[in-house]
């Protein structure tokens, strides 16, 4: 990019922020950089600047690499949730294309700052991570690479199992000595009456409620853990805390974003050929997506889009007003769609967006099922499995509990007096695919360093599947 093309994208970054602020926005300044293809890819594939190095990130990057390279997808934009926020343009984009994701990214700064899945972010994160990044290299150098490593795998094979609203574990009262009892007048013949027997002390359970924070159970009570090891655990959960709302809001936050770039750019002074080029773009980028794999910018944009109109009073595409299911016609403020829309912006992730907003009018008009693999004739092929909205929104409502990971449980941290570790999987229709669960229990099992059990349900049927390292073992319970 030469002087006069960064001065003029300069130019147009100050009128789109001006832009973004006099529609109603509030972002965070946000810092941009105009960077070449393979540090796009970089930091899509690291999810932050000066990360720790690990074998998976390097195989998510080339993955993207080669996507790019035969044009089968790009990443036009990376935006960090920090204050001030920072984003990395693709250079090799068109003028028009900076703008529209300018555009794009003063949305997701405006949904970092204001939703309220984001208010205990770490702001400061990329600052961490790099220093996490230098203590992981040190620990390289003292322990060996390849063991660093292996324990990083174990690890990250259950990054999805914290609590963010756990900060840390909280310390344990220090038990009360009991006084001395103070010598009375009538002990010379109160001593005839029979003290009663004390309590057996109660049994104490590890952890004595059932614990959803696996990253923290493992870091404060895997007995063999060296200290190094303790802090890998600590700093995975810490990057995977910051992650997580930006999980949890992917398909609002994508939303989000598309709706506010389209509203920013219709109110710039734009050539007959930028709009054109925009409307392309702006059709691209919220598209349906394939049957199987929904596209979180479309859905999102859809949803939001559908709100403003109720809420505003309006009918949709057909002439018709919503009607709720009693089959009277819904009563609303009239004028109302985005102050509703903002509403929804600070209260709502995707699992209460979803279930709240998606109405059968919107799963009929985008065309929404949910579908099974079936056997055919020696073949196995995807086929229709339901489309009835309610279930749906309701399949999609599901697959986002626990960021779409099994919804796991530590039980026991001594299960039969032998030091080993239960868990249990909150079994909701949807079993566990036992392939993964094995791969995952042998990773526990070099983290807690004794057996560890899952219980779960298979076939309708209860079972316990338990791993020594080596040998799997399933039994009925």
């Amino acid at each position: 990019m030469t002087q006069a093309e960064r001065d003029e994208l300069n130019r147009w970054l100050e009128d789109i922020y001006e832009k973004a602020v006099e529609l109603g926005l509030n972002p965070f300044p946000i810092h941009f950089e105009v960077v070449p293809a393979h540090v796009i890819y970089e930091l899509g594939a690291y999810g932050l600047p000066a990360r720790f190095s690990h074998w998976t990130f390097g195989r998510d990057y080339h993955r993207m690499k080669t996507s790019y390279e035969y044009n089968i997808s790009r990443i036009y934009e990376i935006i960090f949730n920090t204050d001030p926020a920072q984003a990395f343009l693709l250079e090799s984009n068109s003028m028009l294309s900076h703008k529209l994701v300018a555009a794009h990214c003063y949305g997701h700064s405006d949904f970092f700052r204001n939703s309220a899945c984001f208010e205990t972010t770490d702001r400061s994160m990329i600052e961490r991570a790099r220093l996490h990044a230098e203590r992981i290299r040190r620990y390289e150098n003292e322990h060996g690479p390849e063991v660093v490593e292996r324990f990083l795998d174990a690890v990250l094979s259950v990054q999805e199992h914290l609590d963010p609203a756990r900060k840390t574990r909280d310390a344990e009262p220090e038990p009360q000595k009991e006084s001395p009892p103070v010598p009375g007048p009538y002990d010379d013949i109160l001593y005839i009456v029979e003290k009663k027997p004390e309590p057996p002390p109660k049994e104490r359970r590890i952890p004595e409620e059932p614990e959803k924070d696996l990253l923290l159970f493992l870091r404060d009570y895997a007995r063999d853990l060296e200290p190094w090891q303790r802090d890998c655990l600590e700093i995975v959960r810490d990057e995977m805390a910051y992650f997580l709302p930006q999980i949890r809001t992917k398909i609002m936050n994508e939303g989000w974003a598309s709706y506010w770039h389209e509203k920013i750019l219709e109110a710039l002074p734009l050539t007959s050929e930028e709009q054109l080029e925009f409307r392309k773009m702006h059709s691209s980028v919220l598209s349906p997506g394939a049957r199987m794999h929904l596209n979180p910018y479309y859905i999102g944009y859809q949803l939001f889009k559908d709100i403003e109109r109720r809420w505003n009073g309006e009918p949709d595409e057909e002439g018709e007003f919503e009607e709720d299911w009693l089959g009277e016609q819904l009563q609303r403020p009239i004028g109302q769609g985005r102050e509703r829309i903002f509403q929804v912006r600070r209260e709502d992730d995707d699992q209460s967006f979803l279930r709240k907003y998606l109405t059968e009018r919107l799963v009929r008009r985008m065309d929404l099922f949910t579908y099974r693999l079936e056997e055919r004739n020696g073949e196995f092929v995807w086929v229709v499995q339901e489309t009835d909205w309610r279930k749906v929104r309701d399949a999609l409502v599901a697959q986002m509990t626990n960021l779409g990971a099994p919804y796991v449980t530590v039980e026991d941290g001594d299960f039969e007096r032998r030091g080993e570790l239960l868990l249990l999987h909150h079994y909701d229709g949807r079993p566990l695919d036992y392939d993964y669960t094995v791969r995952t229990l042998r990773n526990l099992v070099y983290i807690w360093g004794r057996p560890v059990h899952i219980e779960t349900v298979a076939n309708d049927e209860s079972i316990r599947i338990s791993c020594d390292g080596e040998n799997i073992t399933q039994t009925s319970i």
